[in-house]
């Protein structure tokens, strides 16, 4: 038996009354709600990004939440007293979200691909909030079983963002003499290996082959597995963790990070690697969907 599989085993039989109002209390999609891009069969695949931005240098490009890390900014906000809370949803980013998904989903059925590294060039440009609405949207829209990695060492953030603890986790399962991986059940199709202690070297066990031997054993569990990572421009060698990985997202803080640091990120990844690309941090007035979504879902205004 897999350290996968026997974590899986020891989050299901140990689920906690705080797990169980967890997963009662976290806010989904609504159940009966459909995902369909009926009305933009073109965008969540083809559609190039905007002219003025660097996600047009890419195959695939989604447009995502305004504001990024700071603020109201994504379907999910912050965990408050251990249970995740829907805050002021913004229709724009839940629909992008659901295009993103779209777009991996139709990624998974034509190449079977299911483990994905999600990074930026910097720190603070919402790669963490990205990566954590996606698991949720493909495991709540989509109800496919997802694990979600917090591979960030240096600063893990996904543990606080899911209200889950993060005493032990990543960092320690990659030790030498590391036993069971700490997995946390967040709802009915998601889990989370958080990061554990903080890594101020961590590349060494993320390039390991127990790394890959962890991702290969999550692949054959899970539908999905979803890296989120130090951000490429702080992180030697990003090439040898993309590669342990089926493809990467790249996210892209709009207006902020230089043009000039994307390139070279890109280019230390490796630009074959990359799958898709996402712009955050938009202003609705350079969203040509934005003025659609707003009437298409009766909103009058986002903060």
């Amino acid at each position: 038996m897999s350290r996968i599989e026997e974590a899986l085993k020891r989050a299901s039989a140990g689920r906690t009354a705080h797990g169980t109002a967890a997963l009662r209390e976290t806010p989904v999609f609504p159940p009966d709600e459909t995902i369909s891009l009926t009305h933009y069969p073109r965008e969540g695949r083809e559609g190039p990004g905007p002219r003025h931005t660097p996600t047009a240098v890419f195959t695939r490009s989604v447009t995502a939440t305004r504001e990024g890390v700071a603020g109201p900014v994504a379907p999910f906000a912050k965990a408050v007293d251990g249970k995740l809370i829907l805050h002021d949803p913004d229709p724009i980013a839940v629909e992008q979200y659901r295009r993103l998904a779209a777009t991996l989903h139709g990624l998974q059925t034509e190449h079977g691909t299911n483990t994905l590294m999600v990074t930026s060039t910097v720190p603070r440009e919402g790669k963490t909030l990205t990566v954590t609405n996606l698991a949720l949207t493909l495991s709540e829209s989509y109800q496919r079983r997802v694990l979600l990695i917090d591979a960030d060492l240096r600063r893990p953030t996904v543990h606080e963002l899911l209200g889950v603890p993060n005493v032990l986790g990543l960092s320690d399962g990659l030790e030498a003499n590391s036993g069971g991986l700490p997995l946390v059940q967040v709802s009915s199709n998601l889990w989370v290996l958080p990061a554990g202690r903080p890594d101020a070297n961590p590349m060494a066990g993320l390039t390991s082959d127990r790394m890959r031997v962890l991702l290969e054993e999550a692949a054959s569990e899970f539908d999905w597995v979803l890296v989120d990572t130090p951000p490429v421009g702080i992180m030697p060698d990003a090439h040898l963790l993309a590669r342990l990985t089926q493809g990467v997202i790249f996210v892209i803080a709009a207006g902020s990070t230089p043009f000039a640091l994307v390139e070279r990120a890109v280019a230390d990844i490796g630009r074959e690697h990359i799958v898709g690309t996402v712009l955050n941090r938009i202003e609705d007035g350079t969203n040509a969907a934005s003025g659609y979504y707003h009437q298409y879902y009766g909103a009058g205004s986002v903060s």
